[in-house]
Parts: C-alpha cells; sequence; structure tokens
C-alpha cells in the first residue's frame, strides 16, 4: 500500500569514484565506499556500489518507494567556486530511468569541508574548503538550483514552491556579511523565481541547539524548520530510549516557538568509522523496534499537528560512517526499512 506520508531520506552522496577532487579524502577512487570497507564492522547488503551509476541508483529507487520512502533529500556543495559532489544526484538519481517515481529536493550542506573526511587526518579537522559564499557567489549557485533543479517535474514543492534546505545559517550569515546580507540574498531570490515563473520559494532551515534557528528563520521568513541529526541537540553515546524521550522534548519545545517544524528521526549514531582514535559516542540498542518507535513518535507529530504536507526527515539513506542509515546491512538486514514501510505504509 503506498504511504500517504512524504518519507524524505537524506542522500550523503560520497558513494562513487566519479568525483576527481574526492580522492584527497579517499585516495582509492571509490568514494566514502573506502572507510567502509576498512573501518565498518557493518557491510551493506547491496554491496559497496557506484551511487553516481543511473543503474545502481534504479535498485535502490525500487526499494525505497517499495517500502514507504518517496522522497529523497540530497546533500548538495559548493567549494571554491564550484559544485562538489554533484555527480550521485546528476548521474545516479537524475539519470535512472524510474527517477520520476520519486521526488527529491536540495539541503545545501554549506558547512566548512576539513580533514574530517580523510581517514589519516580525520584527528586534526583541519579546513580544506571555506563553505561560507558572498552574494555574487550566491546568485550563481541559486541559478544552478533554479536551471537544473527546482525546474524538474519531481522537485519537491509545498504548496507549489521548491523546497530549499539550508544547513549552516552561521556560514551563510557570515558569507553574507550577517542577516541583512542573507535576507538579502533570500529576497533576491525569491523575487528571481517571481520572474521564471516559480509560485515561489519554501525556505527550510536546520535546527541545531539553542535558541538561534528560531530567530533566523524569523529574520529571513523561512517556511519551516526540521533536524537534520539527533545529536545537533542531545548527546550520543546513550542508549536509543534516551533519544525518544529527548525528540519528545524537542517537539514539545519548538511547538512553543510557533514556527511550522517537519519532525525528524536518526537511526542512531558512531563516528568510529571516520576515526583511528577511539571515539566514545556510540548510541545503544538502535534496533529496528526501537527505530519503529521512533518513526511512530513522528508520525504522531505529524498527525496531531494536521501537517500539510505530511513530512517527516529521516537521516538517512546512507550515511554509513556515522552509522545512521536505512540501506540493508548485514547486521539488521532490511530491518530499518521494514519499520519505515509497517508505519507509514501498512497504516497509511
Amino acid at each position: 500500500m503506498p504511504s500517504k506520508y512524504d518519507v524524505a531520506a537524506y542522500v550523503w552522496p560520497s558513494y562513487t569514484g566519479c568525483e576527481p577532487r574526492s580522492r584527497i579524502f579517499w585516495p582509492g577512487g571509490m568514494g566514502e565506499w573506502e572507510t567502509v570497507e576498512k573501518r565498518m564492522r557493518q557491510k551493506p547488503l547491496w554491496g559497496m556500489r557506484d551511487e553516481a551509476d543511473s543503474i545502481v541508483m534504479e535498485h535502490q529507487i525500487d526499494q525505497a518507494i517499495k517500502h514507504g520512502v518517496n522522497v529523497f533529500i540530497y546533500d548538495w556543495y559548493w567549494y571554491d567556486n564550484r559544485p562538489f559532489l554533484e555527480q550521485c544526484l546528476n548521474d545516479g538519481f537524475l539519470g535512472a530511468a524510474n527517477n520520476g517515481q520519486m521526488r527529491f529536493y536540495i539541503m545545501w550542506a554549506n558547512h566548512t569541508a576539513t580533514s574530517l573526511w580523510d581517514l589519516r587526518t580525520s584527528h586534526e579537522n583541519t579546513p580544506i574548503w571555506d563553505g561560507s559564499i558572498n552574494f555574487e557567489q550566491f546568485q550563481v549557485i541559486a541559478r544552478r538550483w533554479m536551471e537544473r533543479y527546482f525546474c524538474r517535474e519531481n522537485y519537491y514543492k509545498i504548496n507549489g514552491k521548491p523546497v530549499l534546505c539550508i544547513y549552516d545559517m552561521q556560514n551563510f550569515l557570515r558569507g553574507l556579511g550577517g542577516m541583512d546580507g542573507a535576507a538579502r540574498a533570500i529576497e533576491w531570490l525569491r523575487e528571481e523565481m517571481a520572474k521564471t515563473g516559480f509560485a515561489g520559494l519554501h525556505l527550510q532551515l536546520i535546527k541545531y541547539r539553542g535558541e538561534s534557528t528560531f530567530e533566523h528563520a524569523k529574520a529571513l521568513g523561512a517556511d519551516s524548520i526540521t533536524h537534520y541529526q539527533n545529536v545537533h541537540y542531545t548527546r550520543p553515546g546513550c542508549d536509543y530510549s534516551d533519544w525518544l524521550t529527548a525528540m519528545r522534548a524537542e517537539f514539545d519545545m519548538i511547538d512553543r516557538h510557533g514556527i511550522p517544524y517537519f519532525p525528524h528521526v536518526s537511526l542512531g549514531w558512531h563516528s568510529q568509522p571516520r576515526f583511528l582514535k577511539p571515539q566514545n559516542d556510540a548510541m545503544a540498542s538502535c534496533t529496528p523496534e526501537n527505530i519503529k518507535k521512533a518513526l511512530q513518535l513522528a508520525k504522531d507529530y505529524i498527525d496531531t499537528h494536521r501537517l500539510s504536507p505530511p513530512l517527516v526527515t529521516v537521516n538517512s539513506w546512507n550515511e554509513w560512517t556515522e552509522t545512521s542509515y536505512l540501506q540493508p546491512d548485514d547486521v539488521n538486514g532490511y530491518g530499518y526499512l521494514e519499520a519505515v514501510r509497517e508505519v507509514f505504509c501498512d497504516q497509511a
């Protein structure tokens, strides 16, 4: 049974060797699969396949839809005046013959790129590319979004407006000279989209700890907020049941601010695969049964708030090296995907 809900999973587009600049992080030429192969006990049931390959993505789209995941949110990068890791979206997803069956939107991952991605130097966390941009670069980027993505029939829209999610508001403000510059950039984008015939822009922000996201959302006229990862507001290294408690408290706190919120579910967290030194941040009990409870909590939030659209964001489709992924592995099999199907399809 098809889902009546929009289950949107973030996609980390590093699992390809097609991006030449990625070799400074993963010299083996297979993207971050190199780290998965070397450092992870869990292994993907589908194999370490190139996700910039349209045939590979046809299979993944089929499996996602079968289990109720009907939206992909692609992490989208721009460093050093050009795109980075666009191949998984452009060649893989958009090249797949069945991509029209699934919607997608962009989360601009405008954080600074560091040596975190390089297993050899991850502990240094040295900046490689600055994620902040000025107004002129923002114009170049925004036109790329409009011409290549927003105009597509299967681009995810709310009330007819393409959704743009911004990850790092601090970098956004820094590059544009503060809130006035950021507001000018967003107003320019809205005007340009209107000139081009779009119904408008749905601006979505990622929430972190504290109150600043609410302030930014109000100042920019943002339409909604969501999360990218539970570790952005609560601690890792605990039991998943503690995360469930933290999710309820977070949902209640957000409600008090009156800004539209689409609930988020993270499947877990453990950053150890990216580090040679021990990282004591592993989440315990990230079982399909507990994930199902978190998904049910998000569904209940959607239902009680009568959200339109009925959207939930999930971390993630394939964040293997952060140990938060829906793709099947050799430990839980299809358990996480089955949990999505059971909550959002069987009860639809």
